[in-house]
């Protein structure tokens, strides 16, 4: 792999963020990470670069700052000429009824699930842009971490669905403006999934139920091994023993 290879990962200090993290550690990708914590950033860092990647910056911020979104990529453009890899993980949950949903909790999970995303994606084009130029047979990649009630509606997901559903969109446009020109994007839309972030349902669904953390890592790693000339506009995955249309 060249040395010069890149990604920017945001909510990367935890569950599916980190795993990847590490798996583009282990292949020898530079490394920008955020998340909201500091102190458990610079920890994963020390983790990643035992890992193999070769440098890892650390960025915390929180996705529904604007100003700290541009933190971000202000700090990957300084350290790094170009990327090659956007993983935005970072979201928040919201789950309710429609008649229950507040407003501030809707600006809440888009601003981290669709406003964030965007400002990275615009933000990183110039640098993708880049290392598609650098890698012409692998071009960058843009994966986004959605969910399968972004695909299919689900009664009490409202909200988030319709977050995750804009997320996919978003991302299916990219691919009509860029795939042409070397970057594609992915996004992956999972039912629950092992993490922090599923804890609340785990009354009803327990974690041995739920898809595992590694999946959802094998399948950025696979997709990051594509050639520039394949374009796969969104992956569903959904938990072994359920209907194939609920998270």
């Amino acid at each position: 792999m060249t040395a010069s290879r890149t990604a920017l990962i945001s909510g990367a200090s935890r569950g599916i963020g980190l795993g990847i993290a590490n798996r583009l550690a282990q292949r020898g990708y530079s490394l920008t990470i955020t998340a909201r914590d500091a102190a458990r950033l610079d920890a994963v860092a020390v983790d990643l670069r035992a890992a193999g990647a070769p440098e890892v910056v650390t960025v915390a911020a929180d996705m529904a700052d604007e100003d700290g979104v541009g933190r971000v990529l202000g700090a990957h453009a300084d350290r790094f000429a170009s990327m090659s890899a956007l993983v935005l993980n970072a979201g928040v949950g919201t789950a309710g009824t429609f008649a229950e949903s507040s407003m501030r909790r809707f600006d809440k999970t888009f601003a981290v699930n669709v406003r964030a995303p965007v400002q990275l994606i615009q933000g990183a084009l110039p640098l993708l842009r880049g290392g598609a130029a650098a890698e012409p047979e692998r071009g960058a990649k843009v994966i986004a971490l959605a969910s399968i009630a972004g695909v299919y509606a689900e009664a009490g997901l409202s909200v988030y669905g319709a977050a995750k559903a804009a997320l996919i969109s978003l991302l299916d446009t990219l691919n009509a403006e860029e795939s042409a020109h070397g970057v594609t994007a992915t996004s992956i839309a999972p039912g629950y999934v092992d993490t922090e972030m599923s804890a609340w349902i785990h009354d009803r669904i327990p974690p041995d139920r739920m898809i595992a953390v590694n999946d959802v890592v094998e399948m950025v790693d696979s997709l990051l091994r594509l050639s520039a000339r394949a374009v796969v506009p969104n992956i569903v995955m959904s938990r072994a023993g359920a209907d194939a249309y609920r998270a």
